[in-house]
């Protein structure tokens, strides 16, 4: 079992609450389903949970709910922790670089606060 955790900024703020608050009552329910697989399950299929191949070992949280496709990233810690650092509504067949670029930029900040 994993625990999955929300990364927060050094002034406290949530940016996958944030990110979670912003979707309806049924996108919300499909998402904190997917995040209940990644939770319970010892393998994750990758329709659900992918690495991000030439990143600083960033995960994809893959969640379909309707037309809509939506991305949580983040990292593992010690195999057993996904910290969780933005969402954000897919529209093209790629992640964003920028979104990877902000998952890998809050993964430092939490790892040097975390060690700091």
């Amino acid at each position: 079992m994993r625990k999955v955790i929300y990364y927060k900024t050094a002034n406290g703020e949530c940016p996958v609450d944030d990110f979670l608050n912003s979707l309806s009552t049924k996108q919300f329910e499909k998402v904190t389903w997917v995040l209940s697989i990644i939770r319970e399950l010892p393998l994750i299929s990758r329709q659900y949970f992918k690495k991000l191949v030439n990143t600083d070992d960033i995960w994809e949280v893959r969640i379909d709910s309707g037309s809509d496709t939506f991305r949580i990233l983040g990292f593992m810690e010690k195999g057993n922790f996904v910290i969780l650092t933005n969402g954000f509504t897919k529209k093209t067949e790629k992640t964003p670089p920028n979104e990877i670029k902000l998952a890998e930029k809050r993964k430092k900040d939490y790892e040097s606060r975390r060690n700091g």
